[in-house]
């Protein structure tokens, strides 16, 4: 086999969707076809288009959490999705899943269509679809170990950061004065409300200290007002370009976010979603234990902590140097590469087999 076709299955979320377009990218290059499945409900929508990939919708399957007509309803959902995915996949070789809503019902069609998947988990806890999808079958990759996931500890799949145009575009997108310090602050793909406010009330101290901000406030948040040296905007299209200018981050801890900012080799300053079981925390232990980023809990974020950590990292350009080195120093191989690799494999054994 070839040149295989692959399907990526992720949606909802950056965090689901970005190692998907990761990956994706890594097996266009190496000639094979790629599409991605998602559902309507999620960023996919013009995420994936924008990466140049086809898009085949599904309907989500959430899971109730309490006993309600939505969980009476989900086992015709559940065939639903499938009967959807399988009329997606059917011409596929190889599904690489990501988690998310559209994950699971992937996962079963897979399994019914007879076709090897590989299964991703980019938090340091497992979800319940990844899980399912070790289950059924599939091959087991981990971000980080010890997730309740079986399956090779990899990484994390990130989109590649060696553009070399990227700093001058993030002068012309956002007006930036690129020779000046830039905090980039972001909520991740929706935004975050507190972190917000916690900008809104520092943000005075920080443009006092010559510091510029870059602050993605998230699509469904209230706008704020932007002044000299304060450039709000709903969301980051061109990531490198933001990296590029971005002398530290501000943001919340999302798996994919640890990824692309300590490949980045920028300093953060982590804000765990305070919600959930506590992964966000955990995604970024490695880089905050080897001095390359530092936590706060989003309970005790506000105004005067943002601007306390942004004029005190900034401030001291040692520490900046430091912290910017250990980040650097943390990063392991780009999981895409690896994950490219074993879907090639995976196929080349499935050919070889038929033949």
């Amino acid at each position: 086999m070839q040149h295989p076709t692959v399907v990526v299955a992720g949606g909802g979320t950056a965090g689901h969707i970005e190692p998907a377009m990761a990956v994706a990218e890594a097996l266009r290059d190496r000639g094979c076809e790629v599409f991605a499945l998602g559902t309507e409900r999620g960023l996919e929508t013009s995420i994936v288009p924008e990466r140049g990939f086809k898009l085949e919708l599904i309907d989500p399957v959430p899971v109730p959490r309490k006993l309600n007509m939505d969980l009476l309803r989900l086992p015709w959902r559940v065939v639903k999705a499938v009967r959807q995915a399988r009329k997606a996949m059917k011409n596929a070789d190889v599904v690489v899943g990501f988690g998310g809503y559209v994950s699971a019902p992937a996962y079963i069609a897979a399994r019914t269509l007879e076709m090897p998947m590989l299964v991703h988990e980019a938090n340091a806890r497992a979800g319940m679809a990844n899980k399912l999808g070790v289950r059924l079958g599939g091959l087991g990759l981990n971000a980080a170990p010890k997730s309740g996931m079986e399956g090779e500890v990899v990484g994390i799949p990130i989109r590649s950061m060696d553009d070399p145009d990227a700093l001058t575009r993030a002068g012309e997108l956002w007006g930036l004065d690129t020779d000046r310090p830039v905090v980039l602050v972001t909520g991740g793909s929706q935004g975050a409300a507190s972190i917000n406010r916690a900008v809104a009330e520092g943000i005075d101290r920080v443009l006092d200290a010559g510091i510029q901000v870059l602050h993605s406030y998230g699509k469904k948040n209230e706008a704020p007002q932007a002044q000299s040296g304060y450039v709000p905007v709903p969301y980051i299209e061109d990531m490198p370009a933001a990296y590029a200018v971005a002398s530290m981050v501000v943001c919340r801890a999302g798996a994919m976010t640890v990824a692309e900012n300590t490949a980045a080799g920028v300093p953060a300053v982590y804000v765990p979603l305070p919600h959930g079981n506590g992964e966000q925390g955990l995604n970024a232990l490695q880089v905050v234990e080897a001095g390359g980023a530092q936590l706060v809990d989003d309970a005790d974020f506000d105004g005067t902590t943002f601007a306390d950590y942004v004029t005190g990292i900034l401030g001291d350009s040692t520490l900046r140097k430091s912290m910017a080195e250990k980040t650097a120093a943390s990063v392991g191989a780009n999981a895409a590469e690896r994950i490219a690799d074993l879907v090639l494999a995976i196929t080349a054994d499935e050919s070889a087999a038929t033949h």
